[in-house]
């Protein structure tokens, strides 16, 4: 039997220095692509993370600056002493409008921000009676226009706010008014305020119904 013939072997032969230097080049090149592209993910990512908190940043400013009063009972409630949550805005007049049927006319004040039950106690005891209503808690809603200073700027606030207030009977007098606190149901009012007012004063106490 005759021998099978032998694989021949590929000649084995040394890299030149021309060869070398070319890999190694190319290796090079590809860990400068990955380091360039990791880089450049990095710095994608924090471009983003500091996109996300200037964004968050200036939404807090945001809230910061927005306007908004406590109203806090005193004596026996028969006065709100208003105030606003940022020390910084200082408020300077205010003009305060109550449902037509309650007060016909808005009730100015400077420098002493303040809701007082005497402006609308005989009124709201009208109105209520008025509308065969008797419900002895409410909410009475009031338009608020404040004119305030911040960072040395006149600035206005148009907004719609509920007086929490309860009814106590009198011997001769109308119903004693407690007021009992203050929440907002609408900044940034565009409309008329007065007209604003009555149509929440209409949903909160509506007409009875014509026989």
């Amino acid at each position: 039997m005759s021998e099978s013939p032998r694989k021949k072997r590929l000649p084995f032969r040394w890299l030149t220095l021309a060869e070398f230097v070319g890999i190694a080049a190319v290796a090079i090149a590809a860990l400068g692509y990955w380091d360039n592209h990791r880089e450049r993910a990095q710095s994608d990512r924090e471009r983003a993370a500091a996109e996300r908190e200037r964004k968050a940043e200036a939404q807090a400013g945001v809230l910061k600056l927005s306007f908004l009063m406590t109203g806090t009972p005193e004596g026996s409630g028969e006065r709100l002493r208003l105030a606003s949550v940022h020390p910084e805005q200082v408020i300077q007049t205010q003009a305060i409008t109550f449902p037509s049927d309650v007060r016909g006319d808005a009730v100015q004040t400077t420098g002493n921000p303040r809701i007082e039950a005497g402006w609308f106690e005989g009124g709201l005891d009208r109105a209520l009676h008025g509308r065969g209503s008797k419900q002895r808690q409410g909410r009475l809603p009031v338009g608020i226009v404040t004119v305030f200073i911040e960072d040395g700027q006149t600035k206005t606030d148009r907004a719609l706010y509920l007086v929490g207030y309860s009814l106590h009977p009198r011997m001769i007098r109308s119903d004693k008014v407690e007021m009992e606190g203050m929440s907002l149901v609408r900044r940034g009012v565009a409309e008329d305020v007065q007209a604003a007012v009555d149509g929440l004063w209409e949903r909160q106490v509506p007409p009875p119904d014509k026989p």
